[in-house]
């Protein structure tokens, strides 16, 4: 850290997410965003330019960032198998660290994960940042305050018409992602059901994987690389849906789909909770010409059914993320932020991929 306690940022990936993530550092006034790492060589200059980077610290290596001893805190926005090499090899050397989510390809490598933020003592965050909505927010608000009284069932979507980002890129590669939509835009949806219900356990699940689209070069997104259709096995060998049935501890159950793919009208997403006392949906997607966006509370007022219509703060997106990871490591707060409660939804999705391995339903460790 600098001598007027500036925090010196970092970030690795220079993609979409990364982009977000140097945005929320430059928008700091406590903060310098002072290297950036990647291959693109082209992108590497023109991002080093736009957020007055220094050469130097410019870097083609992740590693050899780290090594340089010039960040304090660094954001990770790579492929999913390089979460966990960066992220242990930054903590080891003292840097805090926030990753793009999923943490890991699986729990086992998760776990190496948390490993290092304890012995390191640093703060380990990973960035969902779809809990940060504004609806997402202001229904979590209510449910606190026990609007919905005991939410026993939830279900929850991401489902695309095409959305299959990029036919063999690394995304529907297995060995570099971990798997398909599931954990992709699935578990942002894990993320946010688990968040509104209070983090209860999840005990066991019961899933099934399907792969109808990608392996026929069909569902390809309109962007990344484009609509391959001379599909091979080393392009896509992930599902491109799946489905997932949990249950939860005190009886509750949740309902997770996730696809990239799907003979459907529109995209949609969507969070449904069934309460003792009230019910609420968040409701998302259509044509990206005639999106929708609803949230809606029904309960009753005085015997007298009523829905409610709650003021919905702005998106706090990867800004907010960025935000409250700065204000844990300000804090120091190390012992609440060492990545654990990412590691259960890794955890979970590792039991759903092993219940549609097995065809039968998976227990989880409590």
């Amino acid at each position: 850290m600098t001598g007027d306690s500036t925090l010196r940022a970092g970030v690795v990936g220079l993609g979409w997410a990364g982009r977000q993530h140097m945005d929320a550092y430059a928008a700091q006034a406590d903060v310098e965003l002072v290297a950036l790492a990647g291959m693109e060589a082209d992108q590497l200059e023109l991002l080093g330019d736009k957020y007055g980077v220094a050469p130097e610290r410019r870097f083609a290596d992740w590693a050899d960032l780290v090594a340089a001893g010039c960040v304090d805190v660094l954001s990770i926005a790579t492929p999913t198998t390089l979460h966990a090499p960066i992220t242990i090899a930054a903590l080891d050397a003292g840097l805090h660290v926030l990753c793009e989510k999923p943490m890991a390809e699986n729990a086992d490598v998760a776990q190496s994960m948390v490993d290092a933020a304890r012995r390191s003592g640093k703060v380990l965050e990973v960035s969902f940042n779809h809990r940060r909505r504004g609806d997402v927010q202001a229904l979590k608000q209510l449910i606190d305050a026990g609007l919905l009284g005991e939410i026993y069932y939830a279900k929850a979507g991401w489902l695309r018409r095409e959305g299959i980002p990029g036919m063999g890129s690394w995304f529907t590669r297995q060995a570099k992602s971990g798997g398909g939509p599931l954990m992709d835009i699935g578990v942002h949806m894990l993320d946010m059901s688990l968040h509104l219900l209070g983090e209860p356990t999840v005990t066991s699940a019961t899933a099934a994987t399907y792969a109808e689209f990608g392996p026929r070069g069909k569902g390809a997104a309109a962007y990344g690389l484009g609509r391959k259709t001379d599909v091979t096995a080393d392009d896509f060998d992930v599902e491109d849906l799946a489905t997932a049935f949990l249950r939860l501890d005190g009886g509750g159950t949740l309902l997770l789909e996730s696809s990239w793919a799907q003979w459907i009208p529109y995209d949609q997403c969507y969070v449904t909770l069934y309460g003792s006392e009230g019910g609420a949906s968040i409701e998302w997607g259509g044509h990206p010409r005639e999106s929708y966006r609803r949230l809606g509370i029904w309960t009753e007022k005085d015997g007298v059914p009523a829905e409610l219509t709650p003021v919905v703060p702005p998106d706090g997106h990867h800004m907010e993320t960025v935000i409250q990871f700065l204000a844990a490591v300000s804090a120091g707060s190390v012992a609440e932020h060492d990545g654990s409660e990412a590691l259960v939804r890794a955890k979970i999705v590792d039991a759903c991929y092993a219940s549609a391995a097995k065809h039968s339903e998976v227990a989880l460790e409590t």
